[in-house]
């Protein structure tokens, strides 16, 4: 890659950051995209941003898909180009953006995974050891009742939280704030936690949850936290703490049926997002096609032929 394609990149994640307010995470994987992109730009020839036209990011997205890259990360690969295109085009060093209606072969939809409701009730219930038995029980309970991401969870302070209104207010993604309510059980197991945390806490320390050191408790530290407790219970599934979003958004739309309030309470901007979780077992759904429907009803035994 060259000096000058290296900067280019640098200045457009500087610059990415401060509009779109991107995690981390998601700028280091454009910047590994972008990096790719170079690489392989170099192996053409290519000295110019400018002579990529649509040919060109087919090829690129082909290769990347000949490498082992899935649909899904081909098609964060091209958005990552199309950004870096829009911006070198308000930077006027691009003419076109050639990725503009480049297209990734379509993934297949994945359902996500969600623990039936027996198998969530075990879970809670498990006996919790000690402070820290406590706090993982808060955070599993407010992970399921409140719909959290591990993002939000992390970064909750604790005048975030109002136990006595039984709510919380989180900041999702694109910092956007959110209220959403707490169900009496995690409101319990927050309390018994919050008891015990003045023992561990830091005295300067506002988040909710802490660890060991009296620290704000790291995504890695929940995950490895949570899967062990899941192999500790023999649940089937690896326990991850985006099971109990998933399993809170599919328990909630079985019983209420209302997308567009699981959509506010997930904070969702597209409600396409949320659709995913409108999957019911098809037998359920036989089931009540069978009750309701009036050519679908069986006739009783003694019904005249």
């Amino acid at each position: 890659m060259s000096p000058e394609a290296a900067q280019s990149i640098a200045d457009f994640l500087r610059q990415l950051g401060l509009e779109r307010n991107l995690s981390a995470h998601t700028a280091s994987n454009y910047g590994r995209d972008l990096r790719a992109l170079a690489a392989w730009c170099d192996k053409q020839g290519f000295t110019d941003w400018n002579q990529l036209d649509q040919g060109h990011v087919r090829a690129f997205a082909a290769r990347s898909h000949a490498g082992g890259l899935g649909p899904r990360s081909i098609q964060r690969r091209l958005s990552a180009l199309r950004s870096f295109f829009r911006y070198l085009q308000r930077e006027g060093v691009a003419k076109i953006n050639p990725g503009e209606d480049v297209r990734a072969p379509k993934s297949p939809k994945r359902l996500p995974r969600a623990l039936d409701a027996d198998q969530m009730t075990q879970l809670l219930e498990s006996p919790a050891d000690g402070a820290l038995g406590l706090r993982d029980r808060a955070i599993m309970e407010l992970l399921y009742s409140s719909g959290l991401r591990l993002a939000e969870l992390v970064s909750l302070d604790l005048p975030a939280l109002d136990l006595a209104d039984r709510t919380v207010r989180v900041t999702g993604k694109g910092r956007k704030t959110r209220i959403v309510p707490v169900g009496a059980k995690a409101v319990t197991a927050l309390r018994a936690w919050i008891s015990e945390r003045a023992g561990v806490a830091k005295p300067d320390e506002l988040a909710v949850f802490v660890g060991r050191n009296g620290r704000r408790l790291g995504a890695r530290n929940i995950q490895l936290r949570l899967a062990r407790l899941g192999l500790r219970q023999g649940l089937p599934a690896k326990l991850h703490p985006h099971l109990f979003r998933h399993s809170f958004a599919t328990h909630l739309l079985e019983s209420s049926h209302d997308l567009r309030g699981v959509q506010e309470l997930l904070g969702h901007a597209d409600i396409s997002t949320t659709q995913v979780y409108t999957h019911l077992d098809f037998q359920h759904l036989a089931g009540v096609y069978d009750q309701a429907h009036p050519r679908a009803r069986r006739r009783r035994a003694n019904d005249k032929e």
